[in-house]
């Protein structure tokens, strides 16, 4: 099954059905203008065409509805036919994508398909879409203003070292400790109210925005490095400057000691 030819199929219907709404709406119109004047002749034959485009209409509404209900959307999205295009459609709109069916990630969104409810997830919005093409659409225009979005790496940076104090403090770790960043994101976003605006996905984003950077202290002058981690669960998958994946797991803010 392919949602394209479904697509293709409805679209003189939905044609008819533009047509034939403006037709009726004209007729509309001069069929009140002329019962306001008395022009019966012309109302007679007015109300006639309308008759006709109203069952032009009735009929093309008819043939959509068709369509429609010879579209098997459990089968569409338990075959695993919706998930291939939406995978070709990431490779022809250069949409990096990782993960296994049912749930992927299109850096920085969570993609999850419900086959039981034939419901699509990106990150924890029910999205009603049953084109690939338009999902991934969704998608890469997202990714497009969220790059697009203001962002400053110090200041980021001076909210992570922040942050990353009073997670020394609350989980007792010598100072200079490797903190994890999915424990770090806890302290950012404190109460659930703050991780439904900033998520777990934002977060992974401005991560990626401040590598991306360069930069590698913050503005009181603590240096920072990112580490990794054998655990793949604390691990943050972003994307680098060339595209390519990179897996955060730990950071820790430290001070240079000076030698002289």
């Amino acid at each position: 099954m392919n949602y394209e030819n479904l697509y293709q199929t409805l679209q003189p219907q939905e044609k008819s059905v533009k047509d034939s709404l403006a037709s009726l709406q004209k007729l509309f119109k001069a069929a009140s203008r002329e019962t306001e004047s008395g022009d019966i002749k012309s109302l007679t034959r007015d109300i006639g065409s309308m008759a006709e485009a109203a069952l032009a209409l009735s009929s093309a509404l008819e043939d959509i509805k068709d369509n429609l209900g010879s579209f098997d959307t459990k089968t569409y999205f338990e075959s695993g036919d919706f998930a291939a295009q939406m995978l070709e459609a990431c490779q022809e709109k250069g949409v990096d994508v990782r993960g296994d069916f049912p749930v992927y990630e299109m850096f920085p969104y969570r993609v999850k398909l419900d086959t039981e409810n034939q419901d699509v997830y990106l990150d924890r919005k029910k999205v009603q879409c049953m084109r690939p093409q338009s999902l991934v659409s969704t998608i890469q225009n997202g990714q497009e203003k969220l790059n697009k979005a203001p962002f400053n790496a110090l200041t980021f940076a001076g909210e992570l070292s922040d942050a990353y104090e009073l997670a020394i403090l609350k989980l007792k770790k010598n100072p200079e400790s490797d903190i994890y960043l999915t424990s770090l994101y806890k302290f950012l976003a404190p109460m659930s109210r703050f991780r439904k605006d900033y998520d777990q996905q934002s977060f992974a984003f401005d991560l990626a925005r401040l590598f991306i950077s360069g930069i590698k202290e913050t503005k009181n002058g603590k240096k920072f490095q990112f580490g990794p981690s054998r655990n793949s669960n604390k691990c943050i998958r972003i994307l680098n400057a060339d595209g390519k994946e990179e897996f955060l797991a730990t950071i820790r803010f430290y001070q240079e000691q000076n030698l002289d």
